[in-house]
């Protein structure tokens, strides 16, 4: 899969796209990164630790999160998106589900779309992507959490989303999924997704797994969100396991060394 100049393997290696939020209010880091020369050292920090891709959003989807306007949003991400791409050779995400902002953030240079509905929020979603021709990030969420079976229902949501996207004109090969730790779903529901990987690779496309920091890890270990790291590594290495193409991460460095170590444990045993 290519994303932006680089060519990307959807199996046999797991990729680190390194997140930075442009917000003042994310669970994990708001504040820290939403003035654009530290935006501008984190993605250089994050890029000399090995990130593949950098992850740029302007609202906070954090439990309870107030919804931002297109416009706000637009005025945080789009100068970020074009310092990043004019200073470092590097593939931009842009994380937003709203149509608006996806096609102000592919004009300033964005690579992929990482949308947290999978194009069920805005309708004009999905055309917007296949009208840019990028590759998409499409994740699992929903209003409630009345699943019947758990995992066959994620099953059958991010197969309502494949449906969305082939309507819209979206060749499966440039489309990501991802089952959404974090959204809809229990702490429990929370586990039994990242244990169920492998079933969800079933649906033959490549997966990113996003458990950075979350409250998964945090309730798990009882551990605030900047003492996560031990967990997220964990979640990571289940990801590699189970053949994930990408973690969404804030620790780049530590999440590559794991994944390498991963890679070369599995390597042995394949081999």
């Amino acid at each position: 899969m290519k994303i932006g100049n680089k060519e990307f393997k959807t199996q046999g290696h797991t990729y680190v796209m390194g997140i930075l939020n442009v917000t003042p209010d994310s669970f994990s880091d708001g504040g820290k990164w939403n003035d654009r020369d530290r935006a501008l050292k984190h993605v250089e920090d994050m890029v000399a630790e090995g990130a593949d891709i950098i992850d740029i959003g302007g609202e906070s989807t954090r439990p309870g999160y107030t919804l931002l306007p297109e416009e706000e949003e637009i005025r945080r991400v789009v100068p970020v998106i074009e310092a990043v791409k004019a200073a470092f050779d590097v593939p931009v995400s842009l994380d937003t589900y709203k149509a608006q902002v996806a096609e102000a953030g592919i004009a300033a240079g964005a690579d992929l779309i990482n949308d947290i509905w999978g194009l069920k929020y805005d309708g004009r979603m999905g055309e917007v992507i296949a009208k840019s021709g990028l590759p998409c990030c499409l994740m699992h969420n929903r209003r409630d959490k009345d699943y019947g079976n758990f995992m066959e229902d994620v099953a059958e949501d991010l197969r309502g989303t494949l449906r969305l996207a082939e309507a819209a004109g979206i060749g499966k090969e440039k489309i990501i999924l991802d089952p959404g730790v974090g959204f809809a779903k229990s702490y429990e529901q929370n586990l039994e997704v990242v244990r169920g990987l492998g079933e969800l690779g079933k649906l033959g496309l490549p997966l990113l797994l996003g458990c950075s920091r979350k409250s998964v890890i945090g309730l798990s270990l009882d551990l605030p969100a900047d003492q996560r790291i031990e967990g997220t590594l964990v979640t990571t290495v289940f990801g590699v396991m189970a053949g994930c193409m990408f973690v969404r991460v804030h620790d780049v460095r530590e999440n590559i060394r794991a994944i390498r170590m991963a890679e070369a444990i599995l390597g042995n045993l394949q081999g």
